[in-house]
């Protein structure tokens, strides 16, 4: 079973994950962040993902740490979770629109963690979350689950709109990615032989 819990206790914030790759789309999320919250619930329900979180941060503060650590454990548990990477398709690519917006995501299974992000905003917020964060919970995401991440908004205008399409194109992608190629699900995908 691909299944992994993380547990992240810093003076800065408290976190417990964990996730089934081979679920349905469960999820219990609570971040303390609303909009978060929301973006995390899209990504389990799209990627098929199974994700039990909870974080106790220092909102009192900021919402950075508790953005920036969520995603650290999400990224360590789909690692963990994936193991040696054997019998995995290993890439996804995805487009997810919504409404008059529309974003591309595409992964890489790679263990290379790198993000290349185009999508701006044209508000600081969305509900209490800072729009300059969502770039860093994509970062921060990718480093730990040791993903190379591409993500593009190809249009749109609404902030909203934006944000959400970029964690559905997220989560349908992620899901190709981790599924097992039953033609080669004995093998790691790549002439090296690890990922």
């Amino acid at each position: 079973m691909r299944k992994a819990t993380v547990n992240r206790n810093t003076a800065e914030t408290k976190i417990a994950v964990t996730i089934d790759l081979d679920g349905t789309g469960t999820y219990r999320v609570a971040t303390g962040i609303g909009f978060l919250d929301h973006m995390l619930e899209q990504l389990s329900r799209h990627s098929l993902i199974d994700l039990d979180l909870s974080v106790d941060g220092d909102l009192h503060i900021d919402q950075h740490h508790t953005t920036e650590d969520s995603a650290l454990a999400i990224g360590e548990a789909v690692s963990k979770a994936l193991g040696d990477r054997r019998g995995i398709v290993r890439y996804g690519t995805a487009y997810a629109p919504m409404d008059e917006a529309l974003t591309r995501a595409a992964v890489d299974i790679s263990g290379r963690p790198f993000l290349v992000w185009k999508l701006a905003f044209t508000q600081e917020k969305l509900g209490e979350w800072d729009t300059e964060l969502v770039e860093h919970w994509f970062h921060s995401f990718a480093q730990t689950a040791g993903l190379t991440l591409h993500v593009e908004n190809l249009y749109g205008r609404n902030n909203h709109h934006l944000v959400e399409s970029a964690f559905k194109a997220l989560a349908r992608a992620l899901r190709d990615a981790i599924e097992i190629d039953p033609r080669k699900a004995d093998a790691v995908p790549s002439t090296k032989g690890v990922l």
